[in-house]
């Protein structure tokens, strides 16, 4: 049961195959016996059991709210949840309350949806492997997987095997670590320049994040007001389309919110690619970018080849130059967003009281880490008065070149373009914390941030295992709006290579299904 599709698990709910209650109750028994992989840094067990038997009554009178109701879900500790502690994982907001909930959080709970708890992430959602919080990094479930165990290829530390798991990806590695292991259906993320897709890739789910000003930011706690996207994680393509039919659509508290009424979408069944052209953009043959993964790219674009699509190389020539414009403009805007924290509102407070600068200072050093005090120094500088034409307006200008390159591209007639969501597979956290995290950022966020400062939505899709049997991610990236035609062709794709299931032990022993292990046929 809890390996089962969203629309699967409705079904069960509404013919009384299992209650709200049993499955809330199920997926909590599992938080609790993996909580060695760190994905929930609040786990709301008695505001969700409650929710449940609200449910529950609802599907007795034969009046559920809809596909949602009843359905677990995990949200990103940086969405404000009312009544429930959201830290962004940072010493700053420890202890914070909210007095509301985000408008995704809430459009979530008013369909009936459960919510477990809040998952870990990079503080402040700055990073790319959910390891700089202050609760501790997120560990990848399939660091505990059969097919990563038993893998031959040599690990880091053979003498000592807990040092020899993985990173989840970042920064909402703690909601991709909680869907990938069976503890909700679906979760939150948020994307900013890859924070949904590269977690999704390496932990082997589905990550969407949609177009900008499609779903509301109300709530969802600032990084980058202009990128920031609200993502959504689920364990297959139909499942994100449910959830983006359930939040999607215009917020009158947030004013980049489209205006036009969206309808939710049922995707259709494509049968025949003919007709479709597919983009490979000839510039995310990135340097870092392992063989394995080109590889895989290579054989995924012969997939819709030898289905009949044209499939076709196209230039985005701006592209060499986004990481260095998104890490200005990223931290210009991080910058601005951080001064909120001061101490005197919410959040932490220095006991330093010698003066009200020295407050200030005391309580931003104690309540950011080195991470985002240097983000801050980074914006600071370059929206200095002599800085700022030649750094945050140059920045400006090339990211309007960047999304120029692509509207070029997809008014030649190209649908939809494929890439690589990142540069390998998962690697060991004893290798990643070996850099900082401004370097792996840099490394990390090269394939996925050019959607972002572009508005675009992007999925990453689950293709293959790597040779150390860890998942491998691709990433579809479409036009402004038109998440329909993105969603049926990463379904088309998902279908032909039959991604396996991820194999825990844990699962087994609280799931009452049969385990199911699909083999990948174009992709083994």
């Amino acid at each position: 049961m809890l390996r089962a599709s969203l629309r699967e698990v409705s079904a069960a709910l509404k013919e009384g195959h299992v209650t709200p209650t049993e499955l809330c109750q199920r997926c909590l028994a599992l938080i609790k016996s993996t909580k060695f992989l760190n994905a929930y840094i609040t786990v709301a067990e008695e505001t969700a059991l409650k929710q449940a038997e609200e449910s529950e009554k609802r599907y007795r009178t034969g009046q559920p709210l809809g596909v949602l109701d009843g359905i677990p879900i995990a949200v990103k500790d940086n969405f404000s949840t009312a009544g429930i502690e959201t830290t962004c994982a940072s010493e700053m907001l420890k202890g914070y309350i909210p007095p509301y909930s985000a408008t995704v959080v809430q459009k979530l709970l008013d369909q009936g949806a459960v919510l477990l708890g809040k998952t870990n992430l990079d503080e402040f959602a700055m990073g790319s492997g959910s390891t700089d919080g202050v609760f501790g990094p997120v560990r990848n479930p399939w660091s505990y997987s059969r097919q990563y165990k038993e893998k031959p290829v040599p690990k880091p530390h053979p003498e000592d095997e807990d040092s020899n798991w993985v990173i989840a990806g970042g920064s909402s590695g703690g909601s991709a670590a909680a869907v990938s292991s069976f503890t909700c259906f679906a979760a939150l993320g948020s994307d900013t320049g890859g924070s949904t897709r590269n977690p999704a890739a390496h932990c082997g789910v589905v990550g969407l994040k949609p177009t900008y000003g499609l779903i509301s930011r109300h709530g969802l706690i600032p990084l980058v007001n202009s990128m920031d996207v609200p993502g959504i994680l689920t364990r297959c393509v139909d499942d994100a389309a449910v959830v983006l039919g359930s939040l999607a659509g215009h917020d009158p508290k947030d004013s980049t919110t489209i205006q036009d009424n969206f309808k939710p979408f049922e995707l259709p069944n494509l049968t025949d690619v003919s007709k479709l052209s597919i983009g490979i953009p000839k510039e995310y043959h990135a340097p870092g970018l392992s063989s394995e993964i080109l590889a895989l790219w290579s054989k995924a674009a012969d997939l819709f080849k030898n289905a009949g699509a044209n499939v076709i190389e196209v230039s985005l020539p701006h592209t060499r130059y986004s990481i260095v414009c998104y890490h200005v403009l990223c931290t210009a805007e991080v910058a601005s967003n951080m001064a909120r924290f001061d101490g005197l509102e919410y959040g932490h407070r220095s006991d330093m009281n010698k003066s009200t600068e020295s407050m200030y200072a005391a309580t931003r050093r104690e309540g950011f880490n080195d991470v985002v005090r240097g983000r801050i120094l980074s914006g600071n500088y370059f929206l200095l008065k002599q800085n700022y034409e030649n750094y945050f307006v140059k920045a400006q200008k090339v990211r309007r070149l960047i999304a120029n390159d692509f509207m070029k591209v997809f008014r030649s007639g190209v649908d939809i373009l494929l890439t690589p969501t990142t540069l390998s597979d998962a690697v060991p956290y004893i290798e990643f914390i070996k850099e900082d995290n401004r370097t792996r950022s840099a490394q990390d966020d090269i394939l996925t941030q050019a959607a972002n400062m572009a508005g675009l939505p992007a999925i990453s899709v689950p293709t293959a295992l790597s040779e150390r049997g860890l998942p491998v991610g691709l990433q579809f990236i479409g036009r402004s709006f038109q998440e329909k035609q993105l969603l049926t062709v990463a379904r088309w794709f998902e279908k032909q290579v039959k991604f396996p299931m991820i194999e825990l032990e844990e699962v087994k022993r609280h799931d009452h299904g049969v385990f199911q292990h699909q083999k990948s046929a174009s992709f083994s």
